[in-house]
């Protein structure tokens, strides 16, 4: 019988786009169904960008672009960190791929060698993990719980490092808790991997924008640090660009030149206009970007309070993203009307699914079983029917 690789066996499906996949289904069927499983922006990409893309479109920009990406983007990209985040990098300290998801897996798959272990703090990002076993290496969680608002302390990252650490992969803020790490808790982080030779660290900032608690904090910032930090990032999330697919590292240049490498022999440069629109979006008014964050803090707000008031559910604040990580672990054991019991959080997003119609993603995905995740990217509206179909199926559930 033909079988796949190896590696394919290895990985698992993104939970994510499985449960979004289903829910698209059932809206094809005609049910309504508000979905708030993946993370996307619901706003339209702003006039003036996608105008640059259509003046690209009439200027021919429709030609093979370079690997790492045209000269003024990477500069824009350059310009964009030295403004916002006082970090100086060259255009060739950058590579533009196509989306950040390219962007971690060109980094993973530059730095990591067989048997190479990866420390990732979960809850995580449902890739992270299915990347580093691409890469052939070894993922080591660290368990960051509600109690400590889902963020990794100096202590734990200390025991997790061995002689076979090569990677720590951080994302702040995160999805799927929407923790934002401070100043000093990055600090304390850089002066533990400052300790450790040969150890590297890949800083998804991907949310940078999308941030309630002041300015966004990167871990390259400190002495020492900027040699050690792979930083990614792009226009998806801040610019409502999810579909234009492109995402950058900012890293040592020998690090860029390997992903350039890798880059050059599997996809090649990104796509032209999109690169076009996201130099605009850089250099222009960044003014669309702070309205959609306040239109994103107002729903955190919202959907905090409605939480909140559903008895069961254990809910923090999120600092940053557009992401909801309530506890519901209380439901475990749950019986629903159906007589099917509910064992564990993908139970209970299956359970919030069919009956309440509103698609969510089990936490055991990101690594954390007690939780369960909710995009808010969506309207005040759909925000508000979601957590009242919530509470009533909720309400269903018998010990």
């Amino acid at each position: 019988m033909p079988q796949l690789s190896n590696r394919l066996q290895r990985l698992a499906p993104s939970a994510t786009l499985a449960m979004s996949q289903k829910s698209s289904e059932m809206k094809a069927q005609g049910i309504d169904v508000i979905n708030m499983s993946v993370g996307e922006p619901d706003f339209n990409t702003p006039d003036h960008i996608k105008q640059a893309a259509k003046l690209a479109i009439d200027e021919n920009y429709s030609r093979y672009s370079p690997v790492p990406g045209y000269p003024d983007l990477r500069q824009a990209i350059a310009r964009k960190l030295e403004r916002e985040n006082q970090l100086h990098y060259l255009p060739a300290e950058i590579l533009v791929s196509n989306g950040a998801k390219q962007s971690v897996c060109n980094t993973v798959m530059a730095l990591v060698n067989p048997g190479d272990e990866v420390i990732i703090p979960a809850p995580y990002w449902v890739s992270y993990p299915q990347m580093a076993l691409l890469a052939g290496g070894q993922p080591v969680f660290v368990e960051a719980t509600f109690d400590q608002n889902f963020k990794m302390t100096p202590e734990q990252l200390e025991a997790a490092i061995t002689p076979k650490t090569r990677l720590i992969i951080l994302c702040s803020p995160s999805n799927p808790t929407g923790s934002v790490y401070n100043k000093e808790e990055l600090r304390a982080l850089a002066n533990i991997i400052l300790k450790h030779d040969d150890l590297f660290v890949l800083a998804d900032e991907i949310y940078e924008h999308i941030n309630y608690v002041g300015h966004h904090e990167s871990i390259a910032q400190f002495p020492g640090m900027k040699e050690r930090t792979i930083i990614v990032n792009g226009v998806s999330k801040a610019y409502a660009m999810t579909g234009w697919r492109i995402g950058y590292i900012a890293a040592p240049e020998w690090i860029v030149k390997g992903c350039n490498k890798l880059q050059g022999q599997y996809t090649s440069g990104p796509c032209s206009v999109s690169q076009k629109a996201a130099e605009f979006a850089y250099t222009q008014s960044q003014e669309c970007v702070e309205q959609m964050r306040q239109a994103f803090e107002r729903r955190r707000n919202l959907i905090v309070e409605l939480a909140r008031q559903i008895p069961g559910l254990e809910v923090n604040v999120p600092e940053g993203a557009f992401y909801l990580f309530p506890k519901c672990s209380s439901f475990y054991g749950s019986v629903a009307p159906s007589g099917a019991t509910i064992a564990n959080s993908t139970d209970l997003a299956m359970y919030l699914l069919q009956e309440a119609h509103v698609a969510t993603v089990g936490g055991d995905a990101f690594g954390d079983p007690d939780c369960f995740r909710m995009s808010y990217a969506t309207s005040d509206d759909n925000i508000r029917e979601a957590m009242r179909r919530i509470g009533v199926a909720l309400a269903k559930l018998k010990k």
